[in-house]
């Protein structure tokens, strides 16, 4: 929640489990925030500062307490005053994790920072309703920045990149059965949400995203695969852009390959543990300045050197990939994986996230253990590989990808100003 003198106050609720039915603990967060400037390294955010006043933990079960202790005690991080030791678990009790007048600071020993406070955006948008003639209604998001893959650099990772958006209480998307529950929720009374089926991994079909992502450094870009049950082969598109609404391409990348059965993942329950082989790959430079780029790689590194022209696609596999894009062939990726459904009644796949780095998983230590935004799936199985049955649009597929988008961005505003509470 944002006030109008600057002030904010946030929760983070905790889970065992994937469905969030078994709140663990939850963080009582209130500080201060100020707008800065527009970004000059992330296009569309705005940069922030801010400072934290309190911190503090309620936890719902002494197991919780317990291994929240023993986690500050690994960690060597020093907070003696924190929880006496042998303290019994009450149930509603507030303990002090940081404090403005208090000497300690808990919170590194959780990998707690709010850095994600330092880049904003927000989108407005409108959301035609079920039936035509109720009209559309107004949904406004806000995108707060990422959180470093690797726990050891969250403390002092600045981020370039967005989570997956928070939406306005008063103007969200419908339906949004969790929406009211984690509206109405606070630390006495964790929100419990609707139990969620385990769906097995079905990956045949057409999978796209719903909007344009951004990743950290700088990259924005819309995703489109294809699986292929019968053969476990699959193919992905790769739509990059120069700004974030993704209107600007600057170049595509189609990559084909194969994927293993997957396991379920022992570390993140509900999630299924898979390997992907890339194979073959293919670019499509879509400005002048990828074309430039790209011609003046060294030989061998990228294709034909000197053969590139915009919107004209290029094998580079007998290159073993493209050096210039951080495209290297054959490789493999150890992913992560999960199957959902939306209010919509509608299939998503969450793909495990990208190191923060800009690295490849391709090593066991580097799978991931979050998710991205997730792909919508927009079509059954398909018999053939794609490229061989339909034609290669990029902006077809672009305007696929952004159907339902927002249509108009806004500079951040005080997000969420008229809600009363009280600040205590």
């Amino acid at each position: 929640m944002f006030f109008a003198n600057r002030l904010f106050k946030a929760y983070q609720f905790y889970y065992r489990d994937p469905s969030c039915r078994e709140p663990t603990y939850s963080l009582v967060i209130k500080g201060k925030i100020r707008l800065r400037q527009a970004s000059w390294i992330t296009l569309g955010a705005t940069e922030a500062d801010y400072h934290l006043h309190k911190v503090g933990i309620v936890f719902y079960s002494q197991r919780a307490m317990q291994e929240t202790v023993a986690h500050l005690n690994q960690t060597g991080v020093r907070c003696s005053g924190f929880l006496p030791a042998g303290r019994t678990w009450a149930p509603g009790a507030l303990y002090e994790l940081l404090s403005a007048k208090g000497e300690e600071d808990c919170t590194p020993g959780l990998g707690f920072a709010m850095h994600e406070l330092s880049l904003v955006r927000v989108e407005k948008y409108h959301q035609p309703l079920l039936l035509q003639h109720q009209g559309s209604s107004q949904v406004e998001e806000l995108y707060l920045g990422d959180i470093h893959t690797e726990w050891s650099e969250r403390l002092q990772y600045r981020p370039t990149g967005y989570q997956r958006p928070l939406q306005n209480a008063m103007h969200h998307i419908h339906p949004c059965p969790a929406c009211g529950m984690i509206y109405r929720a606070d630390e006495h009374n964790p929100p419990v949400l609707p139990a969620r089926p385990e769906l097995p991994m079905l990956l045949s079909g057409h999978w796209v995203s719903s909007r344009c992502e951004v990743r950290p450094a700088v990259l924005f870009l819309t995703r489109y695969f294809i699986f292929h049950a019968n053969n476990r082969s699959w193919e992905g598109y790769y739509h990059h852009y120069s700004d974030p609404l993704c209107k600007q391409p600057t170049f595509t990348v189609y990559a084909l390959g194969h994927y293993n059965e997957g396991a379920p993942s022992r570390i993140v329950r509900g999630g299924t543990e898979l390997v992907f082989k890339v194979t073959h790959a293919r670019v499509t430079p879509m400005d002048q300045v990828t074309v430039s780029m790209l011609n003046s790689s060294d030989f061998g590194s990228c294709g034909e050197a000197g053969s590139w022209h915009m919107g004209q696609e290029l094998d580079v596999t007998h290159t073993n990939g493209c050096a210039a894009l951080g495209i290297k062939l054959p490789h493999a990726e150890y992913e992560l994986f999960r199957l959902e459904r939306d209010g919509k009644d509608r299939s998503l796949l969450f793909i495990g996230e990208r190191p923060t780095d800009g690295s490849s998983p391709n090593t066991l230590d580097k799978r991931p253990t979050s998710y991205q935004s997730p792909l919508l799936q927009c079509g059954g199985p398909s018999g053939t590989l794609a490229r061989y049955n339909m034609p290669h649009d990029s902006k077809r597929l672009s305007a696929q990808a952004n159907h339902g988008a927002p249509k108009t961005s806004l500079s951040l505003l005080v997000f969420l100003a008229p809600l009363l509470a009280n600040w205590d």
